[in-house]
């Protein structure tokens, strides 16, 4: 927004505030009616009184000026799925979860996104509070790469009565972060009676295009290589290969209590799921052990367990507590309420398998004991000793728990109603890797490692004044004013110090030595330079290296706002809202945002909406200070990134310099009709436009420019390092896009019906990349935001999106029938474009187009007596996988070969649906 707009939305608010004086305060006391568990699970329609977007309380779905998804509990427990992000992402259109793996701490915590923006732009309030964020940043080559959001599966479905999704900026009414929309989880509110649900699922599928592998082809009891790809064994197949995998139970109960005979209430809901993993991997082919010779191979091949990853949903145990609570203070409506949450989750992910051979050439050998070859011996097969007999497959075992709590007053004084809460949120996410070695500790490496953790804590209080005045309108002023301090803190607690160090199996390169020095230290001169073949053990433990005790951190930041927000119908059948909010931030300063949102209905059931406001986003603590260093796959090629804070003295030497808040500005126009009883439509077009975005740098030392990457790693300074990166203000992006909303409710003879067609349209560019170059400059082409990422940020989210869903009761049946279509989806791999190789736009090779897909979902319910109600259903019904990845020989109009992992992990991390194929389950849930 521009500056003029600005100033003009802060110049309307007192002007409305003057012409209010006058007038009376209407006296509503707030009250605590009594809820029942069946109240509250009444399907939302237009008539539905919204709370997120406005700080009225009679404003309806209808008559909203600004687009608002509103999904009942029902819609969320009648699904087999147990997470809240997996159910949202076959609701809302708008809304995108993919499921990566092999992807560290994601595996245990996947973002998910609105509108095609990172998952950090998109505010999640509970019970119209600020949730707190999740400790774990997400570092890797994933969706919302470089972003800490909130956790929404640490919220039991059960213990929800709806959701509220705002798609439109939000900045000016609830502060930072609400760029892409607002989600806001409301609470089950009951007072009496409850519901005990237990369901059991699992994955029956067969893997699309994944051929089963019965064996290996041998000659004369050898094995053989593949004749058409050296990097492979022959082998012979049997058809597809099928899975019955990732059994998931899940046992909760929501139960309200009253408190008193005048009201109040306690509604308490707790949850355990217990999910095993899942593996949609392909077999492993590849030779895994050292070839004694060059013409023979080692006889264990034959006998190799070739289902050596695991590529899919980690094993993961969940124990979830709600509690939400009021209590009226006296008979004029004044309360005290309270909420809280407590949630632990245990979970077991993979890293990439470490073959047997690896290290017989060196070079970084995670297998290999060096301890058996003197440092300045080369290694060769012949003096080749590995530290475990077969390989290893390293896991990463998280250890999560989040708690909170919120405690709050509201009622009336002097003819204003006032809110005035107090919460804190704790997040902790401690790592244990197993099964792995630190191979520079050779022989004397634990084979586990306590990896060290992170946590991000949340304290939040405010004080919020609304109140109404007869200004002569429509409808009454509704005046809101109030303000909020809020202190936020980050950990990292180091790990163990066999986990990040570089043992004595790994010497560093020793520069500007001569023969006679390098002689004397046991290594080989090359050039000027003393080398250690027989010391290049992998230094920290393999799959996770531990967080050093470099990384030690316990930072903390404060922010102060304050806000005004007026709500009005000027004229009948004209409603609009103005919002403006002033923040200060302890460790970047000021922002000052606001809002304009106007509705008006041109005749009875046809209406035109719009609004526009600024917004921010302030960088995360976690963007500023996380410190790691994780091991990637660049090509094939096991590398260990450096993650940075932009205050590391690494990472300043590099060129880093404090991050400064992303800045937008949202515009959306649309229109809702009602043509006929039961039937809504709602259109909404919206662009937002975002400067200074934060994003994570290129790996510099192992991206695709050469002269950066020797630049950095002279920079880096630190040959166990392959590359390093940090957080910049990177990217001016425009999104625009269009939702399209259509609910028709009727009934027909005994039976009632709800229809739902929805449709999302996204598309990200990239208007500018920044590049503030600083002592990188003396490399030239540089790149700080390359085009693997670009083309993951602009096209790794679908285009489009269809939701159609059929929801029916009668009797004592119901069904729920859905099919949800994921649109395009390209997935960039590393390998440059062979006519363009400088191109930040330009496909490679490699990259992976996605083609759309429909995914179904069933479900039949009955109810056999009134209380008990027992489900059957399936999700993917008709079980869908995204493309199969291509591997061994690229055509031979381009040349080359495929990535070698693409054989045996063969769906891509960017499927907007995941690829564990179709889930089957039944439920039975009893009402009490």
């Amino acid at each position: 927004m521009t500056n003029r707009t600005t100033h003009l939305l802060l110049t309307i608010s007192p002007l409305a505030l003057i012409a209010a004086t006058p007038a009376f305060a209407q006296n509503q006391p707030v009250t605590t009616a009594p809820v029942t568990a069946a109240s509250e699970g009444q399907q939302p329609d237009e008539s539905t009184i919204v709370v997120t977007g406005t700080r009225r309380n009679d404003r309806t779905l209808a008559d909203s000026p600004v687009p608002i998804d509103v999904i009942g509990g029902d819609q969320l427990t009648s699904s087999g799925l147990g997470e809240t992000n997996k159910i949202l992402n076959n609701l809302v259109p708008s809304f995108n979860f993919p499921q990566p793996s092999i992807a560290d701490g994601t595996d245990a915590v996947r973002p998910a996104s609105l509108r095609g923006l990172s998952p950090d732009q998109v505010l999640v309030l509970v019970n119209g509070k600020r949730r707190h964020v999740s400790a774990l940043l997400n570092i890797n080559g994933t969706v919302g790469r470089g972003s800490a959001a909130v956790d929404l599966n640490n919220i039991p479905t059960l213990a929800i009565e709806r959701i509220e999704v705002l798609r439109d900026g939000a900045a000016s009414q609830y502060g930072s972060d609400a760029i892409a929309g607002v989600i806001n989880v409301r609470l089950k509110r009951a007072s009496s009676g409850g519901r005990a649900q237990a369901s059991y699922g699992r994955y029956v599928t067969t893997l699309d295009g994944v051929a089963n592998v019965t064996g290996l082809a041998l000659t004369g009891g050898q094995p053989s290589l593949d004749p058409t790809d050296g990097r492979y064994l022959a082998v012979t197949t049997d058809g597809e290969r099928k899975v019955r995998d990732g059994d998931l139970w899940t046992i909760g109960a929501n139960l309200g209590v009253p408190l008193t005979s005048s009201g109040g209430f306690v509604n308490l809901t707790a949850e355990y799921r217990d999910r095993d993993a899942t593996n949609r991997q392909g077999f492993d082919i590849r030779p895994n052990y050292a070839r004694p010779t060059s013409t023979t191979f080692d006889p264990r091949e034959i006998t190799f367990n070739r289902i050596n990853f695991r590529y899919g949903d980690a094993k993961t145990e969940d124990y979830g507590f709600f509690l939400n609570g009021g209590l009226p203070l006296d008979t004029a409506g004044a309360e005290i309420y309270a909420f809280a949450s407590y949630n632990k989750r245990d979970s077991e992910s993979a890293a990439n398998y470490r073959q047997q051979s690896n290290g017989v050439t060196g070079a970084g050998g995670a297998n290999r004991d060096y301890s058996t070859i003197a440092p300045n011996t080369t290694p060769s097969v012949a003096n080749f000793t590995p530290l475990t007999p077969d390989g290893y497959l390293p896991l990463i075992q998280t250890d999560l728990k989040d708690y909170s709590a919120t405690l709050g007053v509201r009622g009336e004084i002097a003819g204003w109603k006032v809110d005035g809460s107090t919460q804190y949120g704790k997040n902790k996410f401690d790592y244990t890797i197993a099964d792995t070695i630190n191979a520079s500790l050779g022989t004397a490496s634990p084979r586990v490692f306590d990896a060290g953790g992170i946590g991000y804590g949340q304290f939040v209080t405010n004080l919020d004044f609304s109140r109404e005045y007869q200004a002569g309108f429509a409808k009454p002023l509704s005046v809101a004013v109030g303000a909020e301090f809020r202190r936020e803190d980050f950990q990292i607690r180091p790990g163990q110090l066999e986990s990040y160090i570089a043992g004595p199996l790994y010497r560093a390169p020793i520069p500007g030595s001569n023969l006679a020095a390098c002689t004397t230290a046991g290594g080989v001169l090359s050039g000027t330079t003393c080398t250690f073949p027989g010391r290049a053990a992998a230094p920290r433990s393999q799959g996770f290296g531990g967080f050093p005790a470099s990384a030690r951190r316990d930072v903390s930041r404060n922010n102060v706002s304050a806000y005004v927000e007026l709500d009005t119908d000027p004229l009948p059948g004209w409603t609009t809202t103005v919002a403006a909010r002033f923040e200060r931030y302890s460790d970047f300063g000021t922002s000052l945002n606001g809002k304009f949102a106007t509705r008006f209905e041109i005749s009875p059931g046809i209406a035109l909406r719009g609004a526009i406001s600024n917004g921010f986003r302030a960088p995360s603590l976690q963007q500023q200070y996380f410190t790691t260093v994780s091991t990637n796959f660049i090509s094939g090629v096991a590398v260990d990134i450096l993650t940075l804070g932009v205050n590391d003295p690494v990472a300043q030497r590099l060129g880093a310099k404090p991050l400064k808040p992303e800045k937008s500005t949202n515009l959306s126009v649309g229109a809702t009709l009602n043509p006929m009883r039961g039937l809504t439509v709602t259109i909404d077009g919206y662009q937002i436009k975002l400067k200074d975005r934060i994003v994570l740098t290129e790996n510099l030392g192992a991206s695709s420019n050469a002269a950066t990457d020797t630049l950095a790693r002279a920079l880096i300074n630190d040959t166990s390092i392959g590359a390093a990166r940090f957080f910049i203000n990177g990217l001016d992006t425009t999104t625009r896009g269009i939702d399209v909303v259509g609910n028709y409710r009727f009934a027909a003879g005994p039976s009632r019906w709800t229809l739902t067609a929805a449709y999302n349209y996204n598309k990200s560019e990239i208007d500018r990349r920044i590049v503030d170059l600083g002592p990188l400059a003396a490399a030239s082409n540089i790149v700080l935001f390359g085009r693997v990422e670009g083309i993951r940020f602009e096209k790794g989210q679908p285009r489009d999106k269809v939701v159609l869903s059929a929801d029916g009761r009668m009797g004592a049946f119901g069904l729920t029938a859905r099919t949800t279509r994921y649109g395009k989806v390209v997935s960039p791999n590393t390998a440059t474009p062979i006519s363009a190789p400088t191109s930040l736009d330009a496909y490679g090779p490699d990259d992976v187009f996605l083609s759309p897909k429909w995914i179904t979902d069933l479900e039949l319910r009955a109810s056999p007596v009134k209380s008990v109600e027992v489900a059957l259903g399936a999700n993917n019904l008709f079980d869908v996988y995204p493309d199969r990845l291509a591997f061994g020989p690229r055509p031979a109009s381009v040349g080359g070969v495929y990535p070698v992992t693409q054989a045996f992990l063969p769906y891509s991390n960017f499927s907007p649906f995941g690829f564990n194929g179709r889930f089957l389950y039944g439920r039975v849930s009893v009402d009490f």
